[in-house]
């Protein structure tokens, strides 16, 4: 079956560009020219991705992630431009999986098309036995995390972030790792996308009182055993 990805652009170009491309790798594609269309067709449809460009008539970019995760935990990776530095750091913090910025080259986004895909729909961990580090229990079949039997509630790839680091309490692991382990071995993009996504882990546990993940500088992350 098809995987479908929601393409939100105002700009033609870009747009037949994107949906001659998808097609091409056989995607089913659907077009939004605006933030409103966006939201009503990620919650009509359910897409396996969206392509997201931050710079829209009426609701930004920006808006529409921050939507889209209230609601769930679709796939997004951004189009931004070089300009667009400090958008490009908030949407990752609002939830976004990656981006690409524009000028693009159709081939990377691709890539990152794929990438995203597969480890939004491929669990890192086959086996279905629970894993625990102190009172935090993560379950990989039911994709459910607890702290002291109250559900911490994550997106896909929190989870996947987590279950790396439950794999290995207590050890350093680097942005470089990290990207390999989560994110796919042929990932090419920056540490950012790990630190908004450690970020937005860090702020979800602390929530649930569990002050684990710690940051080891110039090293990278660690989650201690209490």
């Amino acid at each position: 079956m098809s995987q479908t990805i929601l393409v939100v652009d105002d700009e033609a170009a870009i747009v037949e560009l994107l949906r001659y491309n998808l097609e091409k790798a056989h995607y089913d594609v659907l077009v939004a020219r605006d933030g409103i269309e966006a939201l009503h067709l990620a919650r009509e449809r359910n897409p396996d991705l969206v392509i997201l460009d931050l710079m829209l008539p009426g609701m930004d970019g920006l808006e529409v992630c921050r939507e889209i995760r209230k609601h769930g935990d679709m796939p997004i990776i951004m189009l931004t431009a070089r300009s667009e530095e400090v958008d490009r750091v908030v949407g990752l913090e609002l939830g976004a999986d990656d981006y690409v910025v524009k000028p693009f080259s159709v081939r990377e986004l691709m890539a990152r098309i794929k990438t995203v895909l597969r480890r939004a729909h491929t669990p890192t961990q086959p086996s279905g036995s629970a894993l625990n580090v102190g009172d935090l229990r993560l379950h990989p079949q039911q994709h459910e995390v607890t702290w002291r039997q109250t559900p911490i509630e994550l997106t896909s790839l929190e989870f996947d972030l987590l279950q790396a680091f439950m794999r290995h309490p207590g050890q350093v692991l680097t942005r470089e790792q990290l990207l390999n382990q989560v994110w796919g071995y042929d990932y090419h993009g920056d540490s950012r996308v790990v630190d908004s996504a450690i970020k937005r882990l860090r702020a979800k546990l602390r929530k649930a009182g569990a002050a684990l993940l710690v940051t080891v500088r110039g090293v990278g992350y660690r989650l201690d055993r209490e």
